[in-house]
């Protein structure tokens, strides 16, 4: 569980800005202002679901839990701004050997739907992408321990309100979950030889 914590806290840093590594940059400063903070999580939701949807061979994954910060880019504004950040898990195990596969099915959905790749981080063992949404929505990719793939899409600043968090499954303290990394085996996906082909839509 404690790697699980610190690939939490790693994602939370990276996605909210604070510059550690490519990609890092400040958030968006530009306000969605017909959205607010409900919205923006289930606009995340969404675009999570469409990422995954795309990825052939699907993969198991888990939601992470959701973060929110105060936009402070914004002077004099009574109603308040603030961003949202949603997160998940890939459960199935990525070997090595179709890591960079994986990584570019996710890169070209994104070029599909009009994101702008904004950094790539070019590490054998922990590579990432981070990308914006023509909606100003930032997103990455980043594989941190153990292979443990984890895909985030932080808000632009949008009209602050109450989140409701959507239902993460209980986990099994005794089940391989608990441990916070991969441990779903795929034919496709975790096999130790290169991928033939890309494999997305």
């Amino acid at each position: 569980m404690k790697h699980r914590l610190l690939a939490v806290a790693l994602t939370v840093t990276v996605v909210s800005g604070c510059g550690l590594i490519g990609g890092g940059d400040s958030a968006p400063k530009e306000r969605t202002q017909s959205m607010n903070m409900q919205e923006a999580g289930e606009r995340a939701e969404q675009m999570l679901d469409g990422i995954f949807g795309a990825i052939k061979p699907s993969v198991e994954t888990e939601r992470g839990p959701s973060s929110d910060s105060i936009c402070t880019d914004f002077k004099n504004d009574s109603t308040g701004t603030g961003s949202i950040t949603r997160r998940r898990y890939v459960m199935t195990i990525i070997s090595d050997e179709r890591r960079g596969s994986f990584l570019g099915v996710v890169e070209r959905r994104w070029t599909k739907d009009g994101y702008k790749i904004t950094s790539v981080r070019e590490d054998k063992e922990m590579p990432a992408i981070f990308a914006t949404s023509p909606e100003g929505f930032r997103v990455s990719l980043q594989v941190g321990y153990k292979g443990q793939a984890v895909i985030s899409v932080t808000s632009p600043c949008v009209t602050e309100s109450a989140v409701t968090e959507p239902p993460r499954e209980p986990i099994d303290p005794g089940s391989p979950a608990a441990e916070g990394l991969p441990y779903v085996r795929s034919d496709f996906w975790s096999a130790e030889t290169p991928a033939p082909s890309p494999s997305a839509s």
